[in-house]
């Protein structure tokens, strides 16, 4: 899943994203509204954390534009601007939700993890391949009904590699969704996710699943012994 942060500060900025991080999300930066309304008319999010006092183009705006655009995409108001007025118009031009700084970090941790479930609704289920299972709610993997270890990066690959199983998933959408914009990364690291992966999938014998290249298309997640 990718977050997109629009906050101006760059301390906090780098503070939110390595947490964010940690908790096992793909997170891009915007420094700047206008940056911010570029990204979110070309690119596609899961969640928005939006600051409103940004340079450029105000929060606010970039949330108008946003919602004229037709998208649905979870916006949370993340603000030094706490007043009533400003809630009430951020919430009238379609924030989800509204959390005034300073705040703590669990509590954001919380108000993203409820806005994702929010924004799955129905698709809020266990995905499988072979003894592999992935609870999109819990975001956490299984395999052969253990829990499966993962580093962020290597769960991000494979959750986009289950929600696609059975069919390929280039290398380029790996990356998208993988690598923030901010990430100082080519293409060929995506190799190295898949070859770790591949070792930590080769150590269940029993429903074994295993992601093969497919030259030309990408990589695709399937039942070892599917024909």
């Amino acid at each position: 899943m990718r977050i997109l942060l629009v906050e101006d500060h760059a301390e906090l900025s780098r503070w939110l994203a390595k947490a964010l991080r940690d908790a096992r999300l793909t997170v891009e930066v915007a420094d700047n509204g206008a940056a911010a309304d570029t990204l979110l008319h070309t690119q596609d999010y899961a969640l928005v954390i939006l600051d409103l006092t940004l340079p450029k183009m105000d929060g606010l705006e970039v949330l108008k534009r946003l919602r004229a655009r037709g998208s649905k995409t979870p916006v949370l108001v993340l603000t030094a601007r706490g007043g009533l007025n400003d809630r009430v118009q951020g919430l009238n031009l379609g924030a989800d939700d509204y959390l005034a700084k300073p705040f703590e970090l669990v509590e954001l941790e919380a108000r993203v993890k409820a806005l994702l479930r929010r924004s799955q609704g129905a698709e809020a289920v266990t995905l499988t391949c072979g003894a592999l299972s992935f609870d999109t709610v819990s975001r956490m993997f299984h395999y052969g009904g253990a829990p499966l270890a993962l580093t962020p990066r290597e769960h991000a690959v494979l959750e986009a590699l289950i929600t696609r199983a059975g069919r390929a998933v280039s290398k380029e959408k790996l990356f998208d969704e993988v690598f923030a914009l901010d990430d100082e990364a080519n293409r060929d690291a995506i190799e190295i996710y898949i070859h770790r992966l591949r070792k930590k999938l080769e150590r269940n014998e029993d429903g074994r699943v295993a992601i093969t290249t497919l030259r030309g298309l990408g990589y695709l997640l399937e039942a070892a012994d599917a024909s």
